[in-house]
C-alpha cells in the first residue's frame, strides 16, 4: 500500500479542524482538492476512512490512518528540528521549531506530578488531553495523542505498554464533615448517607469504594467537581467525602482528613506510539523519573 504524503495530511487536517473548509484553510488549498484527497487515500486503502459529519469524525479504519499519518508528521518535525539545529552552525538548536507532542493524561497525575516531571523538556511543546485513566487510551486509538497514562494494560493497537505506577486513593473529608457523619467511625450505615463527591460522571473510584466496603447500593447524595484542585477544596468545605491519592495528601493540608487507610489501588501504564522517536523517549524517560518519585 503506498501512501502519498498530501493526501494523509488532508485527513490530517480534516480531523484536526473539524470540516473540510476548515481543513482547506489550514492548508491553503480548497475545500474541493481536501475531498479529492482523502477519496483517493479512502481509494488506495480501500475502506471509508472519514464519516463526513460536523464535525467529521474517523471510521475504525481510519484512525489507524491518522495515527500513521500523524506519526508521519511527527518524524518529519523532529527531522526539521535537527536539521535546523545542524544549520545554526554551533551545534545548537536554536531558532529551532519546538515538536508538539500531544499527550492524554487522568487529571490527578497532570494536576500534581506530570508537569513538574515535564518541565525540563523546554525544547518540546505539549498538548494535554485531560481524562479519567480508564479513558486516556481512547485518545490513542483515534490518533489523537502519541502517548498516554492509561490503566489499561493491554496496549492499543500500534503501541507500545509498560507499567508505570500504582495510585493508592484514600478516601477524605474535612474534619468537621467526619464528626457529622462519621461520627462512630467508617460503617456502612454511614457510608450509605454520607454525602460523596464525583470528579465527574466517569469517576468510579468512590463506587469502587462503597463496592469494596459491601455497600454497593447505596446511592448517597453526590456532587461533582471536574478539576482536581477544586476536587479536593470541595472536601476540605465539606461538601462530601471523596477519594484522593495518597501523593496530593500533602497539598491537600490540614483542612482535609483521611477516613480510612484501606483505600483504591488503581494501576497506571504509559502507553505511547511503537515509534522510533527520539523526542518521545526523551518524554518517556521524563515520565518514568517522575512516576519513580511517588512509589
Amino acid at each position: 500500500m503506498e501512501m502519498d504524503l498530501a493526501q494523509l495530511r488532508a485527513l490530517d487536517a480534516a480531523v484536526t479542524n473539524g470540516t473540510l473548509d476548515a481543513a482547506a484553510r489550514a492548508l491553503h488549498i480548497t475545500p474541493s482538492a481536501v475531498s479529492q484527497r482523502i477519496r483517493a487515500l479512502e481509494a488506495s486503502v480501500g475502506r471509508v476512512l472519514l464519516v463526513r459529519s460536523k464535525p467529521v469524525a474517523v471510521t475504525d479504519g481510519g484512525a489507524a490512518v491518522l495515527r500513521i499519518a500523524r506519526q508521519i508528521d511527527a518524524l518529519t518535525a523532529e527531522l526539521a528540528a535537527e536539521v535546523a539545529g545542524d544549520a545554526s552552525g554551533d551545534g545548537t538548536d536554536a531558532g529551532a521549531p519546538h515538536p508538539l507532542v500531544p499527550l492524554a493524561v487522568n487529571a490527578d497525575s497532570l494536576a500534581t506530578w506530570v508537569l513538574p516531571a515535564l518541565a525540563g523538556l523546554r525544547d518540546v511543546s505539549f498538548e494535554f488531553h485531560r481524562a479519567d485513566q480508564e479513558h486516556t487510551a481512547a485518545y490513542l486509538r483515534d490518533g489523537t495523542v502519541m502517548a498516554a497514562i492509561t490503566s489499561e494494560s493491554t496496549p492499543v493497537q500500534g503501541c507500545t505498554v509498560e507499567p508505570l505506577c500504582v495510585a493508592r486513593y484514600v478516601p477524605c473529608a474535612s474534619p468537621e464533615f467526619v464528626s457529622r457523619w462519621f461520627p462512630h467511625g467508617v460503617t456502612r450505615a454511614a457510608l450509605a448517607s454520607a454525602p460523596l463527591v464525583d470528579f465527574d460522571r466517569e469517576d468510579e473510584l468512590q463506587r469502587s469504594y462503597l463496592t469494596d466496603r459491601g455497600v454497593a447500593g447505596a446511592t448517597p447524595p453526590r456532587s461533582q467537581v471536574p478539576a482536581s484542585a477544586d476536587f479536593v477544596a470541595a472536601l476540605r468545605l465539606g461538601f462530601g467525602w471523596g477519594m484522593v491519592p495518597t501523593w496530593q495528601l500533602d497539598d491537600a493540608g490540614a483542612g482535609v482528613t483521611v477516613l480510612d487507610r484501606r483505600g483504591v489501588d488503581v494501576a497506571l501504564y504509559w502507553q505511547q506510539w511503537n515509534l522510533r522517536s527520539a523526542v518521545l523517549e526523551r518524554v518517556r524517560t521524563a515520565i518514568m523519573t517522575g512516576a519513580a518519585d511517588l512509589r
